[in-house]
C-alpha cells in the first residue's frame, strides 16, 4: 500500500471553509435551547454504560482536558498507561501494534464500547487499537470500570470495561489542526472541526488522523488513518445522531520477537520476512505486513418523555476486511499446506478475513426520587469468513496453480444480552445497586482451518455451541459526608472462549471451557478541595480461567489454556495533592497476588533427556504484582505546563509456571511532557507540545513467546531428548520523542 500524502494546507483551508459557512447561521444553544437539557440529552446516550458515584463500582474517568493533555500519545494504550493497574506495551515502540492490560487481564477480556455499542471483535473478543488510531481524539471522555463493570452489550468485562463517549456538539463553531513529528521518522496529522449547534438544532463534527512511521524495529513500518464524522439534531426532548468511524492500517509484522543473542547484537532486529536469496545474501520480504480496514456506521435516537422517563436506541453496522501476508522460509508443504508433496521450501501466504456485524440496543430508563431503573436489550449478529492463499512457490517443481487456497472457514455468532439494573436510595446517604443480566450466545464455526489435529491431517472444524450466562451484580454505596464515600460490590460474570481458543483446542483434540469469575470489591474515597485519596480492595476468583500459555499462533495471538482455579487479589491506591497553583502531584499504586492454584506442568533442566511433573501454586502469566505511576505537574507560567511521569511495572512471568527462565524483569520508565499555549486574536490559540519517553534510556525487553521443546532424538530408545527452554523477546525502545504543533479556533 502506498503511503498517503498528508496535505496540511488543503485540509486547513477545507476546515476554515466548513466552519465559516456555518458561522453566519449560528446561535449558541443557550439562546434557543435549555443548556441543562442539552447536557441531559447528551448523557442519555451513554447513561447505561457509564456509572455515577452512586453506583458502587471501581471507576476512573478521563475527561476531555486530560485526553488533550495526553494527546501526544496517539495510541490508546499509551494514553491510558498512567491509570491504575494499567500496563501498556508495544511491539514496535509506541506506534503500530500496541496493547494494554488491566489488572493483568488482556484486551480480549476488557469490554470496550463507544456510546454503549461494543467495539470488541465478536470472534477474538479483543480490540486492536491500531486499527483505529487516535480514538482518544474522537472522545469527549472515557470511563474505566475495573472489575466486572456495568452490563453492556458484547462479551462481559473480566478485568475491566472501557466506555468511550464520542465528541459532543459545541455551542460555537470550532476547528483544530495538529501536526506531529517524532522518533523513527514518525509523522502525524490530526484535523477536527465542528459547526456548533445551529438555529435548526443541527450540528456537524468530524475528526481525521493520519500517522506514518518506520517504527523502532526493522519492519515495513506503519501507515494508519482514521476518520470520525457526526451529524446530530437536538430537539427540545429528542436527540438524533448519525456517526461513522473508519479506520485503516498497514503495519509491518513484528509479533515474532527475537532471541536475546540476536537483540544483543542489533536491538532493532526482526526476523519476520527474512530469507536467503539465490546469491546467498540475507533479504527481507517487502510485503510482510498486517492490513485491516474497519468501518462503523451508527444511528442513535434518544428521547426524554419527562424528567423521569427516557428511552435510548442505537443501531450499528460494522464491516471489516483485511489480510496479513508472510514469507515462509523452509516450511513444510505437507504439514503447513496439506499438500501431498514431501519436503519443504519457501513460499508466500496471504491469510484473509471478511466480516460483517449488525448490533442494536434499546434501553428504557426511569429516575424517581428514590428509585432509578434501566431495562435494556443488546443484540448482535456476526458473520465472518476466513481463508488463506499461497501466492508464490520458490520451488518451480511444485506443480500447484497459484493463488492456491488451502483453507476456508466461517464463523457465525448471535449474542443477546438483556438486563435490568438500578439503584434504590434508603436515605440521602445510603443506596443499594443491583444489575441482573442474562446473556445468550450461539456460536458456529465450520469449514477447514489452517490448524493441525493430532493425526496430522487438515483440521476440519464443525463447532456449534449455545452458551447461557447469568451475570448478576449487587452492591451498597454509603456517603459518609460531603467528602467521604465507601462502597461494596459483588458480581458474577461468565464468558465464552474466543475463536482462536476453540480452533486450538480442536486441533489438539481437547475441549475448551467457558470461564466464570466472582468479583468482590470494597472501596473508600476521600476528596477535599486540594487533595484526594482512594483505596480499593478486590478479589477476582476464577473458575476455568483462560490465560496465556506463553506460545503464539501463526497470527500473533497468545495461545490460551484453561486453568481450573485461579485468582487475582489486590489493593489499588490513588492519591493527589495540589500544593499550590504551580505544582500538584498525583500517583497510584497496585499491589496484588495473581495465582493459579495447584497448577500441573512438566519441567526439566536444559539438556535433560527426561521431564518431571510438577504441581504447585504459580503466578498467572503477564500479571505483575506491583504496578505504579506518578505524575508531577508544574505550571511555572500561565498557559505553560511541565509534567514528569513515572511508570513502574514489577516482575512478571511469560507463562503460568513461575519458572525463572521465563521471568520478565521489572522496569521503570520516566517520561516528560511539556506544553505551552499562545493566546491569539479572539478564540484562536496556538499550542506546542513535546513528549519525551524513557528519558533515562532504560534498556528493557518484554516477552514475545516461550515454548519448551526437545532439540535431540534418542535413536536407541526412539524418544526425544535434550529438552530446552526457549524465549523470544520484544525489545523496547530507549529514549524517544514526539512533538506536536496545534492551532485551534
Amino acid at each position: 500500500m502506498k503511503k498517503k500524502v498528508l496535505n496540511a494546507c488543503a485540509l486547513s483551508k477545507m476546515l476554515c471553509t466548513i466552519v465559516a459557512l456555518c458561522a453566519t447561521s449560528q446561535l449558541t444553544y443557550g439562546q434557543t435551547r435549555d443548556s441543562v437539557q442539552l447536557q441531559r440529552l447528551q448523557k442519555v446516550i451513554v447513561s447505561d454504560s457509564r456509572v455515577s458515584n452512586k453506583v458502587p463500582l471501581t471507576t476512573s474517568t478521563v475527561d476531555k482536558e486530560e485526553l488533550h493533555d495526553a494527546g501526544a500519545s496517539v495510541s490508546m494504550p499509551f494514553l491510558l498507561e498512567t491509570q491504575p493497574s494499567v500496563v501498556a506495551s508495544g511491539e514496535n515502540g509506541t506506534v503500530g501494534a500496541t496493547a494494554l492490560r488491566i489488572r493483568g487481564v488482556d484486551a480480549s477480556r476488557i469490554n470496550v464500547n463507544i456510546n454503549g455499542i461494543t467495539l470488541n471483535d465478536p470472534e477474538s473478543q479483543a480490540v486492536y487499537w491500531y486499527n483505529i488510531p487516535n480514538l482518544g481524539g474522537m472522545a469527549q471522555s472515557l470511563q474505566i470500570q475495573r472489575g466486572v463493570g456495568a452490563s453492556t452489550g458484547g462479551s462481559p468485562a473480566f478485568g475491566a470495561a472501557i466506555n468511550l463517549q464520542t465528541l459532543n456538539a459545541n455551542n460555537k463553531p470550532y476547528g483544530e489542526l495538529s501536526l506531529g513529528n517524532g522518533s523513527w521518522n514518525t509523522r502525524e496529522m490530526s484535523l477536527g472541526a465542528g459547526t456548533g449547534i445551529m438555529k435548526s438544532g443541527l450540528s456537524f463534527d468530524f475528526a481525521y488522523t493520519g500517522l506514518t512511521s518506520d517504527g523502532f524495529v526493522r519492519s515495513y513500518g506503519t501507515d494508519q488513518h482514521s476518520f470520525f464524522g457526526s451529524a446530530s439534531w437536538y430537539g427540545k426532548r429528542t436527540l438524533i445522531k448519525l456517526l461513522t468511524i473508519i479506520g485503516s492500517q498497514t503495519t509491518g509484522i513484528t509479533w515474532d520477537g527475537a532471541y536475546k543473542e540476536q537483540l544483543d547484537i542489533d536491538p532493532t532486529y526482526n526476523p519476520s520476512g527474512e530469507y536467503v536469496a539465490d546469491d546467498g545474501s540475507i533479504q527481507y520480504y517487502r510485503n510482510e505486513t498486517d492490513n485491516y480496514w474497519q468501518r462503523h456506521y451508527q444511528l442513535y435516537v434518544s428521547h426524554m418523555f419527562s424528567d423521569r422517563w427516557n428511552i435510548n436506541g442505537a443501531i450499528d453496522f460494522t464491516h471489516g476486511d483485511g489480510y496479513y501476508e508472510q514469507y515462509k522460509a523452509g516450511a513444510s508443504y505437507k504439514k503447513k499446506l496439506f499438500l501431498p508433496n514431501s519436503g519443504s521450501g519457501d513460499y508466500t501466504t496471504r491469510k484473509q478475513m471478511d466480516n460483517n456485524a449488525l448490533a442494536g440496543n434499546l434501553a428504557l430508563r426511569y429516575k424517581g426520587d428514590k428509585l432509578s431503573l434501566s431495562l435494556g436489550d443488546n443484540v448482535l449478529y456476526f458473520d465472518g469468513d476466513h481463508f488463506g492463499n499461497v501466492l508464490w512457490f520458490r520451488d518451480t517443481a511444485i506443480h500447484v496453480t497459484t493463488p492456491y487456497e488451502w483453507y476456508r472457514y466461517n464463523g457465525n455468532k448471535v449474542d443477546n444480552s438483556v438486563y435490568l439494573k438500578g439503584t434504590y436510595d434508603f436515605n440521602e446517604n445510603l443506596n443499594i445497586y443491583a444489575d441482573l443480566q442474562l446473556r445468550i450466545v450461539n456460536y458456529n464455526l465450520t469449514g477447514s482451518t489452517d490448524d493441525r489435529d493430532t493425526s496430522k491431517n487438515q483440521c476440519m472444524v464443525d463447532f456449534h455451541e449455545t452458551y447461557i450466562f447469568p451475570n448478576p451484580k449487587v452492591g451498597l454505596n454509603y456517603r459518609i459526608n460531603d467528602h467521604q464515600r465507601t462502597y461494596f460490590v459483588a458480581g458474577l460474570s461468565h464468558r465464552e472462549p474466543t475463536k482462536s481458543d476453540i480452533k486450538e483446542a480442536i486441533a489438539n483434540g481437547e475441549t475448551v471451557k467457558p470461564e466464570s469469575m466472582l468479583d468482590i470489591e470494597w472501596g473508600y474515597q476521600l476528596a477535599h478541595s486540594n487533595w484526594a485519596f482512594k483505596a480499593n480492595l478486590y478479589a477476582m476468583l476464577y473458575k476455568d480461567q483462560l490465560t496465556p500459555n506463553g506460545d503464539l499462533s501463526s497470527s500473533g495471538y497468545k495461545l490460551m489454556e484453561n486453568v481450573d482455579k485461579s485468582y487475582r487479589m489486590g489493593i489499588e491506591l490513588e492519591g493527589g495533592y495540589r500544593f499550590s497553583e504551580l505544582f500538584r502531584l498525583d500517583a497510584n499504586l497496585t499491589l496484588s497476588q495473581n495465582k493459579v492454584i495447584d497448577n500441573v506442568f512438566t519441567d526439566f533442566n536444559d539438556g535433560d533427556a527426561v521431564t518431571q511433573t510438577v504441581t504447585k501454586t504459580t503466578d498467572l502469566a503477564l500479571s505483575p504484582n506491583i504496578i505504579g505511576a506518578a505524575i508531577a505537574t508544574f505550571t511555572p507560567v500561565k498557559n505553560g505546563k511541565i509534567q514528569l511521569v513515572g511508570k513502574y511495572v514489577g516482575k512478571q512471568y511469560a507463562d503460568n509456571t513461575s519458572r525463572e527462565c521465563y521471568a520478565i524483569d521489572p522496569y521503570f520508565l520516566l517520561n516528560a511532557k511539556i506544553s505551552y499555549t499562545w493566546q491569539l486574536k479572539g478564540s484562536q490559540e496556538f499550542e506546542a507540545q513535546l513528549l519525551v519517553n524513557n528519558i533515562l534510556n532504560h534498556n528493557y525487553r518484554l516477552c514475545a513467546w516461550v515454548e519448551d521443546w526437545a532439540e535431540g532424538w534418542d535413536a536407541v530408545n526412539d524418544t526425544e531428548n535434550d529438552y530446552r527452554h526457549h524465549m523470544a523477546y520484544l525489545q523496547q525502545p530507549g529514549c524517544n520523542f514526539m512533538a506536536r504543533l496545534i492551532y485551534r479556533f
